[in-house]
């Protein structure tokens, strides 16, 4: 099974300013692994780059009462529908990004998600649009610690 991916150019939350075809497609993902495989529900994660990571974090909110954990690599914005649960968040960004800027994206986004009552784990980086291997690494441990 290939990961999730827009069902267009784009997430329908940014192309559409509305969430619609890719939830129903992750619904649909999710659906599936849960029907052949033993998930354990208190460990789920959800995790993204780029508009992945702005995906991620903003329906990870908005499921918090499913997803336990978000991963959000170098996010441009935060826009969820509702805020639930309690999921803990990793961010990272790199302080060279010309992509997605750094200042007003996760300078912005961390105070904002920590301020709503959020675990945060927010690492910078000296770097471009990227996922060094450290962070991925630092990022996937604090995932499996239990």
């Amino acid at each position: 099974m290939r990961p999730a991916e827009s069902r267009g150019p784009t997430w329908d939350i940014i192309a559409e300013d509305n969430y619609g075809q890719d939830v129903a497609f992750i619904d649909r993902a999710l659906a599936y692994v849960f029907e052949r495989y033993a998930v354990d529900p208190r460990h789920i994660a959800l995790e993204g780059f780029s508009d992945g990571a702005s995906y991620a974090l903003s329906l990870g909110l908005t499921n918090g009462d499913l997803f336990t954990h978000v991963v959000a690599f170098s996010p441009g914005f935060l826009a969820p529908a509702a805020q639930r649960g309690e999921p803990r968040i990793f961010i990272s960004h790199g302080v060279k990004d010309e992509v997605l800027r750094i200042g007003p994206c996760s300078r912005r986004i961390v105070p904002r998600v920590r301020g709503a009552g959020y675990s945060v784990l927010y690492r910078e980086f000296d770097g471009p649009h990227t996922v060094p291997e450290d962070i991925a690494h630092e990022a996937l441990s604090w995932f499996t610690a239990r």
